[in-house]
């Protein structure tokens, strides 16, 4: 369930907060720009924060500026320390006395400076990607030096909210996210809603004129420091020296390129945080639904190949794909791997998937190939934008027994379209390869 959004009033603005979870108090303050209700309907955000909320009462805030929080021109740059007291006023709302600070990007300099001021109310400091420096010092070299903030700055003026701009800062930030032209899509968008050009502009400058490195001496709480080795947006070697200036802190390096925690291999962040809070890992727990999958896979592959040339042989494959993604599209199919000559896509719906799977069949025939496809519906686990489970073997060994231009099913499928109008001959019992038990499959008649 989505949480319910709550509003506190200070000097005048209404700051956006939420509570949801169970466990230990965790105060989440998102780094950049967020949306506390855009959040939910973006996979990776919903995903991160379900998981987190699954061992932590999580107090999470849009900052001023930022999604449904009351917006600011960069005429009204809050400082810091503004920033901070409406935290300490989002947990009274919250009813929290005490609560671990979890601060990403540059949400992590308010972090640092709340456990500094009010370690009273703080139970432990948690940093994900954090730079203590904005501007590029004689003993803080890895930042960026003011020229290059100038021309970020500019560019961020002329671009931000359009297509380009943001699938380039994605690209930088996040290259997960653009993996995938939905997901692409959805964080462009979550940007959008996040926030308008002068509070992002806003919110960057302040990152830049910020200084904690004074602070960090004055932190005295248990604290996790966490970095992917591959952040472009924030070097490794400022999570380090925040690491090695708090006094008992734990730092560990992730492997990634991605500078938000919910973007790639977000649950090796979560199980550490899980475990620093909790004195445990479990490890997410998978997601299983029920799919239908199919196979497609080019007849006698690799004689085209050979005899058609490296070039040529290219070139048909990429018409092919082409062809298959179009078809994907029209059935609302999910392409999952496409690995060499063949594909693996899911559907909602068996019927979608194997009149989908006709289409190909169909769509290919004039470039001169020939494709088998296999059709099964069972329980399937989502893991990181792949599939696992014993419905994907037999999906593959299901489209393995068929020949050129066939479509092979299990009797599951032809069980779960009956009334779709679609018809099928009985191809007998089969033994599938590393699958229990023999298997009645079925032949889909033109």
């Amino acid at each position: 369930m989505i949480p319910e959004i709550r509003f506190i009033r200070r000097d005048g603005a209404s700051i956006a907060y939420e509570v949801f979870g169970q466990g230990p108090d965790v105060l989440c303050i998102p780094g950049f720009v967020s949306n506390l209700e855009f959040q939910w309907s973006f996979p990776p955000t919903a995903r991160f924060f379900e998981r987190l909320g699954g061992f932590a009462r999580v107090i999470e805030v849009d900052r001023r500026g930022t999604g449904v929080s009351d917006r600011f021109s960069p005429e009204d740059l809050p400082p810091l320390e503004v920033l901070v007291d409406d935290l300490v006023a989002v947990l009274d709302a919250a009813g929290s006395e005490r609560a671990a600070i979890f601060g990403f990007w540059d949400g992590a300099q308010q972090a640092m400076l709340f456990s500094a001021t009010y370690p009273e109310r703080t139970s432990a400091l948690i940093l994900f990607g954090p730079e203590a420096c904005g501007s590029q010092q004689p003993d803080y070299p890895w930042q960026w030096p003011d020229e290059q903030w100038e021309t970020f700055f500019a560019e961020m003026a002329n671009g931000w909210g359009t297509t380009e701009y943001l699938r380039n800062m994605l690209e930088w930030s996040a290259p997960s996210l653009v993996e995938n032209e939905e997901t692409a899509r959805l964080a462009m968008a979550y940007w959008r809603l996040s926030a308008g050009t002068s509070a992002v502009l806003a919110i960057e400058r302040l990152w830049h004129q910020t200084d904690v490195r004074h602070v960090l001496p004055s932190i005295h709480v248990p604290t996790l420091v966490l970095h992917r080795t591959g952040d472009r947006t924030s070097d490794i070697d400022g999570g380090r020296y925040i690491a090695a200036q708090i006094d008992g802190a734990k730092f560990v390096e992730l492997a990634g390129d991605d500078a938000p925690p919910f973007a790639g291999d977000s649950d090796a962040a979560l199980d550490e945080i899980e475990e620093f809070l909790t004195g445990v890992r479990h490890g997410p727990e998978p997601d299983r639904v029920l799919a239908t999958v199919l196979f497609t896979d080019i007849v006698a592959s690799t004689e085209r190949a050979a005899e058609l040339g490296d070039r040529k042989w290219r070139q048909l494959l990429d018409a092919h794909h082409v062809r298959i993604r179009t078809e994907l599209s029209r059935f609302r199919g999910r392409e999952i791997d496409t690995a060499g000559d063949g594909f693996l896509a899911t559907f909602d719906g068996p019927a979608r998937a194997v009149r989908c799977a006709q289409a190909i069949g169909s769509s290919v025939r004039d470039l001169g190939l020939e494709v088998r496809a296999g059709v099964h519906t069972g329980e399937i686990e989502l893991a990181n934008g792949d599939i696992r489970g014993i419905a994907v073997h037999i999906g593959a060994r299901v489209a393995a027994i068929a020949g050129p231009n066939e479509v092979f099913v299990s009797s599951t499928v032809k069980d779960l379209v009956a009334g779709s109008g679609l018809a099928f001959e009985d191809a007998g019992e089969h033994e599938l390869k590393g699958v229990p038990d023999r298997w009645h499959l079925f032949r889909v008649l033109a």
